[in-house]
């Protein structure tokens, strides 16, 4: 999968990995606005049987 993404980007070397470190950034982006806050009520960390 990496390879075909790898394959895709357009531009030499440096231009690719600078596309890339960009797409992995969305990635985490993404991820903290929307996908952790999304789960994160149903992880049972947060869940307190102690008084």
């Amino acid at each position: 999968m990496y390879a075909w993404i790898w394959r895709n980007l357009p531009g030499p070397v440096v231009v690719r990995a600078l596309i890339a470190l960009i797409l992995v950034g969305a990635v985490v982006v993404a991820c903290f606005l929307w996908l952790f806050p999304a789960i994160a009520p149903l992880m049972p960390f947060n869940d307190t049987t102690v008084d």
